[in-house]
C-alpha cells in the first residue's frame, strides 16, 4: 500500500458509498513502468520485522528506493538530538554565535527536523497521486546532502557558516517546488498546486528569516521564523486532509471494498484555508484584535478536524487517535495564541510550542508511523513502541508548555530537560521500531498493494 491519494478535483464525488474498485488510498492500477520495475524484487513475508540478511539490495539502494525510507529516519534522528543538545549540551547558549540562540532553535526544528520529514513525504506521495516516476537514487542523495549542509551552521550556531547553510536550505526547497511543478505539468493536474503554494510561502518566509539573521536583525528574524512555523502548520493541514480519510476508511473496512467514511467536502481544506488567511493578515499588519480572532478561527477549524474522528468504536484505534491528536494540538495552540492577544495571562511562546511542537510533532510522528507501515508491506495496527512514542511526545509538550502558561507546576531538574528527554525518546522509539523494515529490500508492488 502507498500513501493516500488526494481527494478528486470533483469533491462531491470524492467518497462514494460503495465501490468495487480500490479506494483512493492505493495507487492507480497503471503504476508507472519505472516504479513497477524497481519494485519487482523477491517477495518476503509480511512479518512485523525481518532480518537485513534476507535483502538482496545494498542498503544505499534500499534507502533511496523512495524518499520516506531515507528522510523519515533522518527526521527522527535530528528531531531527537537537536533539542537534547540545545538543552543539555549547550544550555540554551550556542558557542559560536552572537545571535539570540532561540533563532537557531527555531531554524533547526523547522528546517532541520520538520524539513527532513517534508522531504520524505513530498518525494514519495505526489508520485503516487499523479502516477509519475518518483525521485530515487542520486536525486535523493543530492537532496539529503543539501539538507545536511543546511544543518552545519545550526548544529553549532556558527555565524561563519550561515551563508552556505542558507544557500543549501534554499536550494532543496526550490528543488522540491520544481519537482511538484514538474509532476503537476506531466499529468496536467491541479491537485498538487496547494502544496506548491504553501511550499513557496515556506521558502519565502525562511529566506527572509535567514537574511535577517545574516543582517543581525534579530527582531525580524524572530517574526519570520514564527511565520515559517505557522506556514508549516498549513502544510500539515493539507497532509492531514489527504491522509485521514483513506486511513479511516481502511480502519473501518480493511477489505477496501467500501468507503464508509465520507466527510463533508466543504470542510476538507477549512483548516489550512483559515490558517492562510491568518498568516496573510499577520503579514499585512492587521490590528492585534483582528489577528487574534483570525488565529482563533484557524484553531477552531483544526478542532473541527478532530470532530471527524468520531466514527464509532474504531475511533479509539491508535491510527485514528494519533491523527486526531495532531489536529487537536495544532488547534489548541492556535486558540491559545489568539487568546494571548486578547489578554489571556500567558505569552505567545507556549501556545506556539503547543501548535508547532505538539501539532507538527504529533502529525509528523503519525505520518511516519502510518506511511512507514504501509510502505514496508505491513498492515495497519501500530506496535506498542510507537504507541508509547505518541504518549511520550504528548507528555513532552505538556511539560514544556503548561507550566509556562501557569496551568501546571514546573517539573524538577534543569529547565526543559525532562521535556527534551521525553521528546527525544519518542522519536528514537519510532526509529528503533521502524528501522529494521526501512532497511530491508522493498516488497513487490502487487503484494504491497494487496495488504
Amino acid at each position: 500500500m502507498r500513501l493516500p491519494a488526494p481527494p478528486p478535483e470533483d469533491a462531491t464525488a470524492a467518497f462514494p458509498a460503495e465501490s468495487t474498485t480500490r479506494p483512493s488510498f492505493a495507487p492507480p492500477a497503471s503504476a508507472s513502468a519505472g516504479n513497477a520495475a524497481i519494485e519487482a524484487q523477491t517477495a518476503r513475508p509480511h512479518g512485523p520485522r525481518s532480518s537485513r540478511g534476507h535483502s538482496s539490495m545494498p542498503l544505499h539502494r534500499v534507502l533511496t528506493h523512495e524518499g520516506l525510507r531515507l528522510f523519515f529516519p533522518l527526521a527522527a534522528v535530528y528531531a531527537a538530538i537537536w533539542p537534547l543538545a540545545w538543552v543539555l549540551l549547550w544550555s540554551f547558549q550556542l558557542p559560536l554565535s552572537t545571535l539570540p540562540p532561540g533563532l537557531w532553535h527555531a531554524q533547526e526544528m523547522i528546517l532541520g527536523a520538520w524539513g527532513a520529514a517534508l522531504l520524505g513525504f513530498l518525494t514519495t506521495a505526489p508520485a503516487e497521486w499523479t502516477d509519475t516516476p518518483r525521485p530515487r537514487g542520486g536525486a535523493l542523495w543530492a537532496l539529503a546532502a543539501l539538507w545536511a549542509v543546511g544543518r552545519l551552521a545550526g548544529l553549532l550556531g556558527s555565524d561563519w557558516l550561515q551563508w552556505p547553510s542558507a544557500v543549501a536550505d534554499l536550494s532543496w526547497m526550490l528543488l522540491l517546488v520544481s519537482y511538484l511543478g514538474w509532476a503537476s505539468w506531466q499529468r496536467r493536474t491541479t491537485r498538487l498546486l496547494a502544496f506548491v503554494g504553501w511550499l513557496l510561502a515556506l521558502t519565502a518566509a525562511a529566506t527572509i528569516a535567514r537574511a535577517a539573521m545574516l543582517a543581525d536583525d534579530a527582531g525580524l528574524a524572530a517574526q519570520a521564523w514564527r511565520l515559517t512555523g505557522l506556514i508549516f502548520l498549513g502544510i500539515l493541514g493539507l497532509a492531514l486532509v489527504r491522509i485521514t480519510v483513506p486511513i479511516t476508511n481502511l480502519v473501518l473496512d480493511p477489505s477496501q471494498a467500501t468507503s464508509p467514511f465520507r466527510p463533508h467536502p466543504g470542510r476538507l481544506n477549512l483548516a489550512p484555508g483559515l490558517l492562510a488567511l491568518a498568516v496573510i493578515a499577520e503579514v499585512g499588519g492587521v490590528s492585534p484584535t483582528v489577528g487574534a480572532y483570525l488565529w482563533i478561527a484557524a484553531g477552531a477549524a483544526f478542532m473541527d478536524r478532530v470532530a471527524e474522528a468520531f466514527v464509532g468504536r474504531e475511533a479509539l484505534r491508535a491510527e485514528i487517535v494519533s491523527l486526531a491528536v495532531a489536529s487537536a494540538l495544532a488547534g489548541l495552540g492556535l486558540l491559545a495564541l489568539g487568546a494571548s492577544r486578547l489578554g489571556a495571562p500567558w505569552g505567545a511562546t507556549a501556545p506556539l510550542h503547543i501548535s508547532l511542537m505538539g501539532g507538527l510533532g504529533m502529525g509528523v510522528l503519525a505520518v511516519m508511523a502510518l506511511a512507514g507501515r504501509l510502505h514496508t508491506g505491513r498492515p495497519l495496527g501500530l506496535s506498542w513502541p510507537t504507541r508509547l512514542a505518541f504518549v511520550l511526545l504528548i507528555a513532552s509538550v505538556a511539560i514544556r508548555a503548561l507550566p509556562e502558561m501557569g496551568l501546571a507546576p514546573w517539573p524538577p531538574g534543569p529547565p526543559y530537560a525532562l521535556a527534551a528527554l521525553l521528546w527525544a525518546a519518542a522519536f528514537l522509539l519510532w526509529l528503533i521500531d521502524y528501522w529494521p523494515a526501512f532497511s530491508e529490500a522493498p516488497l513487490p508492488h502487487a503484494q504491497s498493494c494487496r495488504r
